[in-house]
């Protein structure tokens, strides 16, 4: 296979890479909150009821924004019924999921578990089955100093100093026909204009995300966008966008060309926001928050049949899965000044990168390339250019055989190149226009046998990365060779 050629530029910058583009998702689903991140029956369980194992796997992950408490799950949860006293909380059948909610984690317990992890919080309102009056209070108990109603309901309940929870979002999903008090975009404008306006007034620090069209093939696509910017305009900070892949084709190399379209979804959504700006004439623009994505394609059990902890979604990753996941986090890199906010969804036994089973914790194949990004997420985002080797892709058009994305922090530069090619090795230069590389701090290198390939509790360690250090250094240039269907993160020295 020809050389990729990787050319870079110190000046050629997108824009700072916000932390908060590591962010995570915990929603009351399945097994995510309880037998997830909290089981105070577990041998793990520290004094809060959390599960150690789970936090200390997480830990490593350095996750930034949590959102929570979903999802679907928000538009029928009314955040009253999880504060006080546990045995005085009511136990519900709750509609998104069809499961039994006990409300033994709400809003306390989740904030607790947000300062354990040094996680920002972020919570989504119900402007499902909810009001902008009820979005409104929760703001309060949340964010005002004691002395009033709710505020004071806060204190009496443990927290008499203020929780600071700066990002909240709209609702979920709201376009969907699927979730509780779906409604057209026009009048969930309102409902939205109607929270914000009451929410801000409370706390004016606090930053909103409004609910977007929550998918590419949705008939709202871009037209609910622009008519909830136009509505609720300079009060929305970001807009969501979601976006769940898979290889419904049984296809690797197409499935791995998806990269393509996640590219053209944020910028679709950015040219969205740009127009009502210009439209508007305002001189500001919200910013882009990818507050639910993943792999999610092979389990679709979402039917929790009346039970407390059902197995809802618990998807196997394999390897070609943690290349996808790597392909989110180059686009977003890559999208730097637009993407400001993203949540991989989720964090713990619903489609996500660990798995418990009793006291046993598995680390998936798709832990690993976040793990790798976020060890070196810090710095600006480089343009990359890319000239080598492509392919067609039947579903994604003209591919690129190397997807990458860099990263600039000093006089370190970060390199992260997934090989896409399923049979062939990948020869890669990196090249630094106005600087010569000097020499490789650390790098690590993910694949496998084969696309398939995936960790298990019997065998857990199939997939994760190695050490590499095959770089050769000529004129001030960094080469390397890729394995076929692999990962690579690399930190140089300038």
């Amino acid at each position: 296979m020809d050389t990729t050629k990787l050319t870079l530029h110190s000046q050629f910058r997108i824009g700072e890479v916000d932390p908060r583009i590591f962010g995570g998702f915990l929603e009351h689903m399945g097994r995510a909150v309880y037998q997830g991140v909290f089981e105070p029956e577990s041998a793990h369980a520290d004094e809060d009821g959390f599960r150690r194992d789970v936090l200390s796997a997480l830990e490593r992950l350095k996750m930034t924004a949590m959102r929570y408490p979903g999802g679907n799950f928000a538009s029928g949860f009314h955040w009253l019924d999880g504060i006080g006293p546990r045995s005085q909380r009511p136990v519900i059948r709750e509609l998104a999921w069809q499961s039994i909610e006990p409300n033994q984690v709400g809003t306390d317990e989740y904030i607790r578990l947000c300062r354990k992890m040094g996680w920002t919080p972020m919570l989504t309102v119900n402007l499902g089955t909810g009001t902008p009056e009820e979005a409104r209070n929760w703001v309060e108990y949340c964010n005002a100093p004691a002395g009033t109603r709710f505020s004071n309901l806060r204190a009496a309940n443990g927290s008499p100093d203020p929780h600071g929870v700066k990002l909240w979002c709209l609702g979920n999903e709201m376009d969907g026909p699927w979730q509780l008090g779906h409604v057209p975009a026009e009048q969930y404008a309102i409902r939205a204009q109607q929270a914000a306006h009451m929410m801000k007034s409370v706390d004016p620090s606090i930053e909103l995300v409004v609910c977007g069209s929550c998918g590419v093939g949705m008939s709202t696509y871009m037209e609910w966008d622009r008519q909830v910017l136009e509505h609720i305009g300079k009060l929305a900070d970001y807009i969501s966008l979601h976006r769940y892949v898979g290889n419904q084709n049984n296809n690797t190399a197409d499935y791995l060309a998806v990269t393509n379209s996640i590219d053209q979804q944020i910028e679709e959504m950015d040219a969205a926001c740009r127009f009502v700006q210009a439209k508007t004439r305002s001189g500001l623009r919200p910013y882009l928050c990818f507050d639910e994505w993943n792999v999610w394609y092979k389990n679709m059990e979402m039917d929790g049949e009346g039970k407390f902890a059902p197995h809802l979604i618990e998807e196997i990753y394999n390897l070609e899965d943690a290349l996808v996941v790597a392909g989110f986090l180059n686009s977003f890199i890559r999208h730097a000044d637009v993407v400001k906010i993203a949540n991989i969804a989720q964090i713990v036994n619903v489609i996500a990168p660990l798995q418990t089973r009793g006291a046993d914790l598995l680390v998936q194949t798709i832990y690993h390339p976040f793990e790798m990004y976020a060890r070196r997420r810090e710095g600006l985002s480089l343009q990359v250019s890319i000239s080598g080797p492509d392919y067609s892709s039947p579903t994604y058009g003209t591919t690129r055989v190397i997807d990458s994305s860099a990263i600039l922090n000093g006089e370190k530069l970060h390199v992260f190149a997934t090989n896409r090619s399923v049979s062939e090795f990948a020869r890669v230069e990196v090249h630094l226009a106005d600087r010569k590389l000097t020499g490789l701090e650390s790098g690590e290198l993910l694949t496998g046998a084969s696309a398939m390939v995936a960790n298990t509790f019997e065998q857990p360690d199939v997939v994760r990365p190695q050490v590499f250090s095959a770089v050769e250094f000529l004129d001030g240039k960094a080469i390397f060779e890729l394995p076929p269907l692999s990962l690579v993160a690399l930190t140089f020295h300038q």
